[in-house]
């Protein structure tokens, strides 16, 4: 929510506290669910608001009884004066929910790409409805087995026909809706992916493989109605500030420090300021050219932001927008045949022996799931013991760039590779940068999070924040070199133009890397499947990045797409944008089999 001027509930306390200490921050109640990387950063740690806290403090929280404020506290080290005052509101902000004009050149590609990428992303636009009643309804919506027979063998298909109506139950006359579909056996926890293809006229039909000999169900989703996905491109491509960060200012000696806090955020194009007037400092990176402001502080200078953090989130949903959110026609199971699929034995092999490589295509389904192994039809991957992960990463650096989820996957590797240990950086377990070594095998490991704007409950130092592709700059590369990158979740939040102009700087990092250490592995993970489906973190909004990642990087030779938005999107686990272990173990995976594809 927006800190409006002349509401007192709205203000900005800092307190600051003589002596060294630490900032601690504190949201109001209504946060503990919003901070996309809340959803684990903060609540894995036990921490129900996501936020950095020092239990030598001492300090009751407070709250005021809207649930807006939020404080910067510094604990004391044998300290008593802590000096109380109220930091002067921010002006109200003009909301502009049109597009900014950005051209491809600004992007950093060319007219043609762009044009492309449009394409690729083109999705059916709904006529346009003045009552909830004409929107898609999730009850009255179904789906059908076409010309069910009594068994099928392995390796072939069904068919199935989704019909969309609204809560009238008229039928719809145009596409756009968002159905996810899935086969599945829960005994056998087997499951494989459906891609839903869009008739455009209130028809969608599903062609699913049965890959597993056994029976088979069919379960279709409504995640969105294409009413809704309208409202999630329209504000996507605005530039209303969704999300809000923090900028800590400090100068001085430990026992006289200064301190100022303020609200931070992304300026993307000439006219893509959150603030307007000569309001911010503004720090433009020298190699991206990615501009990031933050409010002038009253005293100190530009030059002494310390510290990052981000704060809540605004919806600009409307009232009757928000009725076409609401829950209970968000990411619900559509009714239809509940028939038994039995499938057959089969004397022809399912499946691919081809090594893992880069070059490979990823096609639909791109595997499956049998006993809670991942079989994938990419390439011939395997299940990796802990001591043969330990031999596959022998005389490895394993760069792992990006969000959380890559995250997972350094904590997981950290658990499996025999005898490493992590290393005390003296940094934040949930915010990095982190670093895991194994010495006999001489393995090193390391993780950090991608540049701002990035999402995390925790304190940070702005400084430990790198541009992938000013991380990429700095590795040499090489036979030993293992790079792999996932630039998603944080992203939901800004103009998809924003997210091309960033992944344009990293592919032309990457291209330079596999210039000068053309044996260099890169491995990019797509963005995966989440648990909230609102206007802040959408499955479609993040279907819609993987496109532009995968349309932009398909022409680089040496660069290997892993594609996890099937994996997570198809399993038994509710879908949680921290997948389960389950899910992560099968990630590896596929991981290692690229690395080490003998």
């Amino acid at each position: 929510m927006a800190l409006a001027e002349g509401d007192d509930s709205g203000g900005v306390t800092a307190l600051l506290v003589e002596g060294s200490g630490h900032p601690i921050q504190d949201l109001g109640p209504e946060d503990a669910g919003e901070l996309v990387e809340g959803e684990a950063d903060g609540l894995e740690e036990g921490d129900a608001r996501g936020l950095a806290m020092w239990e030598s403090v001492g300090l009751d929280r407070e709250h005021s009884s809207s649930g807006e404020w939020f404080q910067a506290l510094w604990a004391l080290n044998g300290g008593t004066h802590i000096k109380q005052f109220q930091l002067p509101r921010p002006k109200p902000v003009p909301r502009n929910n049109k597009s900014s004009i950005i051209s491809a050149s600004d992007m950093g590609i060319s007219d043609e790409e762009w044009d492309r990428l449009q394409k690729a992303m083109d999705w059916p636009i709904p006529d346009q409805i003045t009552h909830l009643n004409q929107s898609t309804s999730p009850v009255q919506s179904s789906f059908s087995i076409v010309g069910l027979k009594e068994s099928y063998k392995v390796g072939e298909n069904i068919s199935v026909t989704i019909t969309a109506r609204d809560h009238n139950k008229n039928l719809k006359r145009y596409g756009g809706d968002f159905f996810k579909a899935k086969l599945f056996n829960s005994e056998l926890k087997a499951s494989v992916y459906g891609e839903v293809v869009d008739h455009r006229n209130g028809t969608y039909s599903v062609d699913f493989l049965l890959p597993w000999e056994g029976q088979a169900k069919v379960s279709v989703r409504l995640e969105h109605s294409s009413e809704v996905v309208q409202i999630i491109k329209k504000y996507t491509d605005s530039t209303f500030p969704r999300t809000h960060f923090i900028g800590y200012f400090e100068s001085g000696p430990s026992k006289t420090r200064i301190r100022e806090v303020v609200e931070c955020n992304l300026k993307w194009g000439e006219d893509g300021s959150w603030k307007k007037g000569n309001c911010c400092c503004e720090y433009k990176d020298i190699r991206t050219g990615t501009v990031w402001q933050c409010e002038r502080p009253n005293t100190l200078s530009c030059d002494k932001l310390v510290h990052h953090s981000s704060t809540n989130l605004e919806s600009p949903l409307n009232l009757f927008e928000q009725q076409l959110f609401t829950k209970k026609l968000t990411n619900v199971a559509i009714g239809g045949d509940k028939k038994i699929i039995n499938v057959l034995s089969n004397t022809a092999a399912i499946g691919t022996v081809e090594k893992c490589k880069p070059g490979l295509t990823t096609p639909v389904p791109a595997g499956f799931y049998m006993k809670d192994v991942w079989k994938s039809f990419v390439c011939n991957t395997q299940q990796f013991s802990p001591a043969q992960i330990g031999k596959c990463l022998k005389n490895k650096i394993v760069y792992l760039m990006g969000d959380s989820t890559t995250r997972q996957w350094f904590e997981y590797l950290e658990r499996k590779v025999p005898g490493i240990k992590r290393m005390n950086l003296h940094t934040n377990s949930a915010g990095g940068p982190l670093m895991a070594v194994e010495l006999q095998n001489n393995i090193i490991i390391h993780w950090r999070p991608h540049g701002v704007p990035l999402r995390f409950g925790r304190v940070m130092p702005i400084i430990d924040l790198h541009y992938i592709s000013n991380a990429i700059d700095e590795i040499a590369g090489g036979s030993h070199a293992v790079i792999v990158f996932t630039y998603c979740a944080h992203l939901a939040f800004h103009p998809i133009t924003f997210y091309v102009f960033q992944v344009a700087k990293i592919r032309q990092s990457v291209v330079a890397l596999l210039s000068r250490a053309p044996d260099t592995t890169v491995i990019i993970k797509s963005g995966n499947t989440a648990g909230l489906k609102d206007i802040f973190l959408s499955d479609w909004h993040t279907l819609q990045l993987n496109t532009v990642m995968r349309e932009m990087f398909r022409d680089i030779d040496g660069v290997i797409f892993l594609d996890v938005w099937q994996m997570t999107s198809c399993h038994y686990l509710l879908e949680n944008i921290h997948p389960g272990p389950v899910i992560i173990a099968n990630e590896i995976d596929m991981l290692l089999s690229y690395v080490c594809p003998n």
